[in-house]
């Protein structure tokens, strides 16, 4: 039965993450021509308004891998994620260690 609600959370997990990207649709071109980004962010809007700013800037560096735009929101989802899990667990695991010696302490009082 355990392994059953696992393999049934792990489905349920997987559909939250696929279903959404999925059914997604498509935005129409933009006045340009080109396809709009859906997952545009942040980062997008920031080189779009240096770029208007100051037309001859050059980055500094460029990084060796650049993923596609969604990829790259996949990436720092996961990344979040991670880091809130990782916080959860040490959250967790101070939580039991601060309640455990106070039941330690109230044991050795008796």
């Amino acid at each position: 039965m355990k392994r059953y609600q696992n393999l049934m959370l792990l489905i349920a997990a997987l559909a939250l993450v696929v279903l959404p990207l999925w059914m997604v649709k498509k935005s129409a071109p933009g006045p340009d021509g080109k396809q709009l980004q859906v997952f545009s962010g942040a980062d997008d809007k920031a080189k779009n308004l240096i770029g208007t700013i100051s037309p001859g800037y050059k980055p500094w560096f460029s990084p060796l891998l650049e993923p596609p735009g969604e990829t790259g929101s996949l990436l720092f989802a996961l990344q979040a994620a991670l880091g809130a899990g990782f916080i959860g667990y040490w959250y967790g695991c101070s939580k039991t260690r601060a309640e455990l010696n106070q039941t330690r302490e109230k044991a050795a009082r008796c």
